[in-house]
């Protein structure tokens, strides 16, 4: 069932990765050249996981003598991308060494506590989404396990979005300076409080037995993680060492790029909420209905 729920719409989610590489290759070549080099240990363990799950979510359906072995490499390869993912956001965050316009640093200068940190901190967000995702598309014990995991999955994650919000500010002094001179200061004061609001509404919702409810209070989560960390690094493409403007392509490549975006974007979005709509129902033990 779980495996159903997926189904029709997980292939489209690697678009955006797809659209994100190449756009920051397009967009930003000297972040490219320089952010590649520094992390492609996390970065090709990213695509590897991706890789290994894709054929386990495949062949778990033609080989069904072997499906536990399937089901457990599909769990590894999800696993190790999440955690490869988060890797790579916190190594960024802590910052790259850069020398001229190349990266200047060791192999292993991605690996350090507060990487880590965010890494498991993304495996803890996306076991919840997962989990919620379980509450609103599935029923029976499939939807029950999903609430129970979802009940503990939220303190926890809680937890660990506080951890990496006390550490961010202490990696890099423009990270302190955004955050805790005005006018960043009027976003700082507010953004516990939309937390904890969000937080509350997620609480309310997984124990009063909504089915759509925490997967959309989970996702506002998120999205306030994404605007601290665009608030944090702004106007920066590699935190403290390359501004946007620095790395941007000519002005002509990025005009060419903005109007292919302009065309293609829509597009995604529209196919993308399409197929959600037409398996917008919940998965029993025949599929969808």
């Amino acid at each position: 069932m779980a495996m159903n729920s997926v189904a029709p719409v997980w292939d489209g989610n690697e678009t955006w990765l797809i659209l994100g590489g190449n756009g920051l290759i397009a967009a930003f070549p000297v972040a490219y050249a320089i952010i590649l080099p520094a992390l492609y240990a996390p970065l090709i363990a990213m695509l590897l996981g991706l890789i290994f799950r894709g054929v386990a979510f495949e062949f778990r359906w033609r080989d069904p003598g072997h499906r536990r072995w399937w089901d457990a490499g599909f769990f590894l390869g999800s696993l190790v991308a999440t955690l490869a993912q988060g890797i790579t956001l916190g190594a960024l965050l802590q910052g790259i060494t850069i020398e001229g316009r190349a990266y200047g640093g060791g192999w292993w200068d991605w690996l350090t506590p507060f990487s880590l940190l965010v890494g498991f901190s993304l495996v803890l967000g996306y076991a919840l989404l997962g989990a919620c995702w379980l509450i609103w598309k599935t029923e029976g014990p499939v939807h029950d396990q999903g609430r129970r995991v979802a009940a503990y999955l939220l303190p926890a994650l809680l937890v660990a979005i506080g951890a990496v919000s006390l550490a961010t500010p202490f990696l890099e002094g423009k990270y302190h300076e955004r955050w805790f001179d005005t006018p960043g200061l009027f976003v700082t004061i507010p953004m516990p409080l939309l937390v904890a609001a969000l937080s509350y509404g997620a609480w309310r919702a997984i124990r009063r037995g909504a089915d759509a409810a925490p997967f959309f209070w989970v996702l506002g989560l998120f999205g306030l993680s994404l605007l601290g960390l665009g608030i944090s690094i702004w106007p920066d493409v590699i935190p403290g060492r390359v501004s946007i403007w620095e790395a941007a392509s000519p002005r002509d490549s990025q005009i060419f790029m903005l109007v292919g975006s302009a065309v293609l974007i829509p597009l995604i979005l529209v196919y993308t909420a399409w197929s959600y709509w037409v398996f917008r129902g919940k998965v029993g033990e025949e599929g969808y209905h």
